[in-house]
């Protein structure tokens, strides 16, 4: 299963968004009540929310990873829950890494599952009663944050700093999950990720509701694998031009683009395409993490592409390298004064 968001969502708006509007509009009145009228399931532990505006890659994963590394610096016991985008498991599932695949799991919890243990389920509460079972004492929801199921002490809203919130408008007509002012509402604190200005109407808007803004940005974690090489670069996730500008900060020389839709299943055609080119021009392949790890899940054409081709692991740098140790503590902090009855208002 793939998505791929039509490229008129990051531009303005055009009479496509607007013929959309009727539509977006009650999209977006049916997501806002859901938010604001749901009954959450409160948990024994503290639940902390890492979710986006909008549809697509923001980077939220990386952020998830760093929130469950600080969690574990810290003497928590990090579990992460995760809808299981683009597995097959209906029921609650610990994702195992030594027999899962993404073709099970879904790409992102395997990926995540390094760090950290993770539960998919499209029920979160039936995913956290498996964690916490298991010992963990400090939860990380990868999304979820619109779902409105769980209760959660803390919430951050990832933003991708140059597209921002692209056109503005609700899904179909635009990017956004739900109406900005009913996200920002339920939100404690927004991440712009990236280097550019297109955040910057979702954080003033942010810092007038309250909301802290902070900042980050990705580094390649092994640079020197691929500086100096010529390359085709691919990749299938949210948005592929941020992994083909960290393969250049990286210092590789990028001769040929390939973009697909996010969590796409290659296909042996696709791959047979992509070692042709690279043989013929005498390239390196490079792709990011999740793509790797659904090609090791893929047909054993897959499986030798993925063994040919180079992957660029990423961490998140905050600007301030206290935050993420400040996001956590303000989590705990409000699930303590949930335990005894000091109500969140939400």
């Amino acid at each position: 299963m793939t998505s791929e968001a039509p490229p008129f969502w990051w531009e303005d708006p055009d009479w496509r968004a607007w013929a959309l509007w009727p539509v977006s509009t009650v999209y977006g009145l049916v997501a806002a009540r859901r938010m604001i009228s749901a009954r959450r399931e409160r948990l024994d532990v503290p639940v902390f929310c890492v979710g986006n505006f909008t549809v697509g890659g923001a980077g939220k994963t990386p952020t998830v990873v760093a929130l469950a590394e600080q969690a574990r610096r810290m003497g928590l016991r990090p579990g992460v829950l995760s809808r299981g985008y683009g597995g097959s498991f209906a029921e609650p599932h610990l994702v195992d890494l030594h027999h899962d695949t993404a073709r099970h799991v879904g790409d992102e919890p395997l990926l995540i599952a390094q760090h950290a243990p993770v539960a998919v389920s499209p029920d979160r509460a039936a995913g956290a009663r498996i964690l916490i079972g298991l010992g963990c004492d400090f939860l990380i929801m990868d999304d979820g944050f619109q779902s409105a199921h769980i209760h959660f002490d803390q919430s951050l809203l990832v933003i991708d700093a140059r597209r921002g919130l692209g056109n503005g408008h609700v899904v179909p007509g635009g990017p956004m999950r739900a109406p900005l002012v009913s996200q920002i509402r339920f939100a404690d604190a927004v991440l712009a990720v990236g280097s550019g200005e297109g955040a910057a109407d979702a954080i003033r808007k942010a810092a007038r509701a309250g909301r802290p803004a902070y900042r980050a940005r990705v580094k390649p974690r092994d640079a020197g694998a691929i500086a100096g090489r010529r390359l085709i670069a691919f990749a299938g996730i949210g948005d592929p031009t941020k992994f083909f500008a960290t393969v250049e900060e990286a210092g590789g020389s990028i001769a040929s683009r390939r973009v697909f839709g996010d969590h796409h299943p290659f296909t042996d055609g696709e791959i047979a395409e992509l070692s042709r080119e690279a043989d013929s021009a005498g390239l390196d392949l490079v792709t990011t993490e999740k793509d790797a790890m659904r090609l090791r899940s893929g047909t054993a054409a897959a499986r030798a592409l993925a063994e040919r081709t180079l992957t660029l692991p990423i961490d998140l740098v905050f600007d301030e390298p206290v935050v993420p140790q400040r996001l956590i503590e303000s989590a705990i902090g409000a699930f303590e004064k949930r335990r005894y009855g000091v109500a969140k208002g939400r």
